[in-house]
């Protein structure tokens, strides 16, 4: 069996078989997805990010050129999506689609756990993720939300938002005790890491029920537009500014995997709840999933081979 195939079958085959899991859970029982979906965010997903940044060993140096990369990457994403954009001569509410759909990535429900099975003998390639998943939340909730609602939300209200997110006070609380070698009770951490080797398989059957409520309609240009520039544009563009700034080994492999990851599914979630073209967002969300099982298997074998 080639690399390529074992890359497939080790870490895309148990992603497709859990979303598989999800999707014949809610087509059986048609749970409500909110109350689960509060649940990853606010218990399972802080817990796994703690976890993995306590743990992390990550210096000054690496955390300064992993923001230097992000911030290049993400400039390049959205000036992609504005440009396809407007050269599509596209109404304002598929300019929407198209420009959350290429810059906002899953990196929770999605990359994390693929990143805690590719690299769960180097915890720094998770710890990279989570720092991406970090800044992509962060995206998420300032220029995701930016585009769906320019007029009707104040900055203000786009910062309180942001405040709500647990995975942000995760984040800091585990930086802290890090910085300053602070021991965390044994009562505490064995429920942390609980809830924390719970999350990949609780996130990944939840999108696979969120999937299975997507339907199938006409493919609209838009979509094909946005997933070549979520799935095909992202790993060429993390690519060369990889190769620019001189990463090299699991940082650059998790990176770059990182680049390819589908469009998120927060960009469903919010055009639901703002009534921005949900349908389109939804559809575009539910293509970039399935495709990615390929275009994700190929740039891991790519990172694997290149760094």
């Amino acid at each position: 069996m080639s690399y390529i195939s074992l890359v497939f079958v080790d870490v895309i085959v148990p992603i497709l078989i859990l979303l598989g899991v999800g999707v014949l859970l809610q087509k059986k029982f048609q749970f409500r997805l909110r109350p689960i979906a509060n649940l990853v965010t606010y218990c399972f997903m802080p817990a796994a990010v703690f976890i993995n940044i306590y743990h992390a060993e990550i210096d000054i140096s690496l955390l300064a050129q992993l923001f230097i990369y992000l911030g290049l990457f993400i400039t390049i994403m959205i000036i992609a999506g504005s440009i396809l954009s407007k050269m599509l001569n596209l109404e304002k509410a598929e300019q929407t689609v198209l420009k959350n759909s290429i810059s906002l990535m899953n990196s929770g429900n999605y990359g994390l756990p693929v990143s805690q099975l590719v690299f769960s003998a180097h915890p720094l390639g998770v710890s990279v993720q989570i720092i991406v998943l970090v800044v992509q939340n962060l995206l998420t909730y300032t220029y995701g939300l930016y585009n769906l609602i320019s007029t009707a939300k104040s900055f203000a209200d786009i910062l309180r938002e942001l405040l709500k997110l647990p995975i942000i006070h995760a984040l800091w609380l585990a930086a802290v005790l890090k910085i300053f070698d602070l021991p965390i009770p044994n009562f505490a951490l064995v429920p942390i890491e609980q809830l924390a080797g719970g999350f990949a398989a609780l996130a990944l059957i939840l999108l696979g029920m969120q999937l299975e409520s997507i339907q199938i309609r006409t493919f609209h240009r838009v979509i094909g537009w946005a997933l070549a520039g979520r799935l095909i544009l992202g790993p060429a563009a993390a690519l060369i500014l990889i190769y620019m700034l001189g990463l090299d080994g699991v940082i650059a492999q998790s990176l770059f995997i990182a680049s390819a990851f589908p469009t998120s599914r927060n960009t469903a979630t919010l055009a639901l709840e703002y009534d921005v073209e949900p349908e389109l967002h939804a559809q575009t969300v539910l293509y970039s999933t399935l495709l990615s099982s390929i275009t994700v298997t190929f740039v891991i074998y790519l990172a694997m081979h290149l760094f």
